[in-house]
């Protein structure tokens, strides 16, 4: 087994509690995330108004609207959000078999970003045939599209006689962030007043414009992202033995990188195009949970979903608090975070490869 991924013993025991703790924390979250704001609301008016429906009930209609209409939106968009971020770094890594892959770090990301902001500035353009005919879903797709190229190139530089190279691919992403920086600071500059607005708050991560229609068009890949996630979990506890390995083991591994190249574009697309680029979510949650846990996918993808989820809600409620009334972007916060853990998991994993 490759270095980075040190030998375990059987946790499925400890991996069921984690689970299960993580799932009360997601509900928990969830209801104090849907208090949480100018109007705070406790945890019992929450459910109170959650169990009566957006139509009727004892609670004034300014509570139902603003849980119903503004809060709910926002939770389950930050909470799929989350999980598909984590998910995706969960599974690059195995892919890759390398605790340091990410999307965010590796380009898939930016490349996903770049194709969304040409969705922003050039719908009402040379896109608008296309952005007519998708309607409401022009921007996750676009941001598919972006972010599964990315995906191919960074896998196919990365990768050398079946062999994944992290350098190589860290190379990879720097080159084609690079390449999307550039093309996206070339559309800024073609942007009006009112897209250049929308794209700064958009890059620098966020939920502030969370709403049922954003929802509606997102969530439908995302969800078919973190459905399909734990089909591969057998494979990629394969793959992380070895190619060879897998191979061996009755794995089509050729099948298995196909469609987790697809998975982890169209979750990062999806999530990029309704929160902008929120880094280190995909690397910092599976990394802690995989030294709590172990490499299983079987449980490292659910339990990566759920804790992703738990981390974004908890950082949108810190980013709707600490300037309030202002809000504070979220991609901020989660870098802010998301560096020190980085570079602990850098000398970590070099401490590894010297022994």
């Amino acid at each position: 087994m490759p270095a980075d991924f040190p030998a375990s013993g059987d946790r499925s025991g400890r991996a069921r509690l984690v689970t299960f703790l993580l799932g009360l924390a997601l509900l928990t979250v969830t209801v104090l995330a849907l208090g949480t704001g100018p109007a705070m609301l406790s945890p019992a008016k929450v459910v109170s108004v959650l169990s009566d429906g957006p139509w009727a009930g004892d609670a004034p209609l300014a509570e139902r609207m603003i849980v119903w209409q503004i809060r709910l939106p926002r939770v389950l968009l930050g909470l799929l959000v989350g999980a598909a971020l984590a998910s995706v770094g969960a599974m690059m890594q195995g892919l890759f078999r390398n605790p340091l892959a990410d999307p965010g770090l590796v380009g898939v990301s930016s490349g996903a970003a770049f194709a969304a902001v040409a969705a922003i500035v050039l719908s009402g353009g040379v896109l608008a045939p296309v952005a007519s005919v998708l309607g409401i879903y022009t921007l996750p797709v676009f941001a598919f599209a972006g972010g599964l190229l990315a995906t191919i190139v960074i896998y196919r530089v990365g990768t050398r006689e079946g062999r994944s190279s992290m350098a190589l691919m860290l190379l990879a992403g720097i080159a084609l962030g690079a390449f999307a920086s550039a093309g996206t600071g070339l559309l800024v500059y073609l942007s009006d007043d009112n897209q250049l607005r929308d794209l700064t708050f958009w890059s620098l991560g966020g939920l502030g414009g969370a709403s049922w229609t954003k929802l509606a068009a997102a969530a439908p890949m995302m969800l078919a992202a973190l459905l399909a996630a734990p089909f591969l979990a057998r494979g990629l506890n394969g793959v992380v033995l070895g190619e060879a390995e897998a191979f061996h083991l009755g794995i089509r591994v050729q099948v298995l990188k196909r469609c987790t190249v697809v998975v982890v574009a169209l979750a990062t697309g999806a999530a990029v195009a309704v929160s902008g680029v929120i880094g280190f979510v995909g690397i910092v949650v599976p990394h802690l949970l995989r030294l709590a846990i172990g490499p299983d996918h079987r449980w490292l993808l659910p339990a990566s979903a759920l804790g992703g989820g738990v981390l974004l809600l908890l950082a949108d409620m810190v980013a709707r608090l600490i300037v309030a009334p202002a809000e504070l972007p979220i991609g901020i916060l989660t870098a802010a975070l998301g560096a020190p853990v980085f570079l602990w998991i850098l000398l970590r994993s070099r401490g590894l490869g010297s022994d």
